[in-house]
């Protein structure tokens, strides 16, 4: 029996990996602290030396990357007669589920290397692994910019077609 398995699924189980190998340290300090970390004074400490430290570009080129995608696809909604991303999320439910799944096909991989990333960059500064960060800052790199660049692109992509004339010929 052949098995294929595609860069995503690799990447997905890759990061599931990688959390459950944090998640007894995560556990561990939890029960001896009793703080969860996460959204704490400590966690917006660390977020602020993460902006300097070891894969501080990251904060750059993730967010880079899912502005281009979502841009990619506000205008493929755009094309598509679709409402912008954002709107459709909260008004039309009609579209929701087709926009909601898109969005995790488009950013799937971006997500989980930014879990990845998250990770590593948490134990090469602090010499250990907050699991919940690594699952709310990774997605939020990305997820965030996203969904504001596809919205955007969208109405962009709308403006443009009603701006550029009917024939070229002339």
């Amino acid at each position: 029996m052949k098995i294929s398995l595609s860069r995503s699924s690799v990447l997905t189980a890759l990061t599931v990996a990688v959390l459950l190998a944090a998640l007894p340290g995560t556990i561990k300090r939890l029960v001896r602290t009793g703080d969860p970390y996460l959204l704490s004074k400590q966690f917006f400490q660390d977020l602020l030396a993460r902006l300097s430290g070891a894969g501080r570009l990251r904060f750059i080129f993730q967010p880079a990357v899912a502005i281009f995608i979502g841009l990619r696809d506000g205008i493929k909604d755009s094309r598509g007669g679709r409402p912008p991303f954002l709107l459709a999320l909260v008004y039309h439910p009609e579209h929701r589920a087709h926009f909601l799944r898109s969005a995790l096909a488009s950013i799937r991989d971006l997500v989980a290397v930014a879990i990845i990333l998250d990770v590593i960059s948490q134990f090469l500064i602090f010499e250990k692994v907050h699991a919940g960060a690594a699952l709310v800052l990774g997605p939020a790199l990305i997820a965030v910019p996203y969904s504001i660049a596809r919205a955007l692109g969208n109405r962009i992509a709308r403006s443009w077609n009603r701006e550029s004339p009917i024939s070229r010929a002339g």
